[in-house]
């Protein structure tokens, strides 16, 4: 019987997905869960035929260029590849894939948790609620804007934009969105297509950034941009930190312009921005978009699939690269 190939999983993963690793790999684990940098990822690259990443290893070109020509496959344990110089490692040789579909749900409730919690406040509440401040209530109090009949811009109808219009059909919102291309008429399903970004973001009474992190899509969202919203708007982004010029978003909403911001992710990960704290009118979580054990198990499943089909001799179906 031939070894198994030898499979590194830089960050420490949930028990079902390290336990079926174990089965068909020699496993190098990551028990302490550190973030390994550059240096430390390419003397690993001398030990493994294959690495299971997350996003918080970074693949640049330079790192590439002095990894071990033994690693055959990078198998992410992601749908955003814009931690992977897929140029490069197209280069070198190496296989890169990804893990799409099992997410999409998931992040797709995140987005409306941060939806509903900017609209209507949910970060001043809570600070109310565990400061002991909730001393008085008026018809003014707590005033925020509701979802319900509004029009909702997407940005993005991938697989994450189409569950995030599937979920919020209950609260009766006109949906509109722009993506590359558009989408067929049974995935539309009513939702109003825009070839034009400004088109779209002059409607938008509320936003959902949900495209990919690319060269094209670096600070989509400026201060040109926002200024296009109508005022009151609110904002989410459930996508990649990179999507929106945070200096812009935090002038937007100081002015009041923007209404409410809902973020899980940020240009700085981790530690995000810390001039957000200042604003009562951001509702942030800590990138937590997959975090759900039936999704975090997916995703490294997903990820097992690749690499078994890459080493059985097949295409893995969700190469990149």
């Amino acid at each position: 019987m031939s070894e198994k190939p030898v499979l590194w999983i830089s960050r420490k993963l949930l028990p079902a997905v390290e336990e079926r690793a174990r089965q068909n790999y020699d496993v190098r684990l990551n028990p302490e869960d550190k973030v390994f940098t550059g240096d430390e990822i390419v003397e690993m690259s001398k030990e493994v035929d294959a690495i299971l990443p997350c996003h918080s290893e970074h693949f640049s070109a330079e790192v590439v260029a002095r990894m071990s020509d033994r690693v055959k496959i990078i198998a992410n344990h992601s749908v955003g590849v814009d931690h992977c110089d897929l140029a490069a490692l197209k280069e070198k040789g190496i296989v890169v894939t990804n893990t799409p579909d099992v997410l999409s749900k998931a992040t797709a409730e995140i987005a409306l948790l941060l939806m509903l919690g900017a609209a209507r406040r949910a970060n001043e509440g809570n600070r109310l609620m565990r400061s002991g401040e909730w001393n008085h209530w008026g018809a003014m109090f707590m005033v925020g804007t509701q979802m319900t009949d509004k029009r909702l811009g997407i940005v993005g109808m991938g697989r994450i934009g189409q569950a995030f219009a599937k979920i919020v059909q209950g609260f009766d919102m006109e949906i509109h969105y722009y993506s590359r291309n558009r989408v067929a008429p049974e995935i539309e399903n009513g939702a109003i297509y825009h070839s034009e970004l400004d088109d779209l973001l002059k409607i938008s009474d509320f936003l959902s950034l949900n495209c990919p992190s690319t060269p094209e899509t670096y600070h989509l969202m400026n201060a040109e941009k926002f200024a296009l919203l109508p005022k009151g708007a609110v904002v989410v982004n459930t996508a990649r930190g990179t999507l929106i010029d945070e200096t812009a978003l935090y002038d937007a909403l100081k002015s009041g312009h923007i209404a409410a911001a809902g973020l899980d992710v940020f240009e700085t990960e981790p530690g995000g921005n810390p001039k957000f704290s200042e604003l009562d009118n951001i509702f942030m979580l800590p990138h937590i978009g997959s975090a759900t054990v039936e999704t975090r198990n997916a995703m490294g499943f997903r990820a097992l699939d690749n690499l078994d089909a890459y080493f059985a001799g097949k295409e893995p179906g969700d190469r990149v690269a």
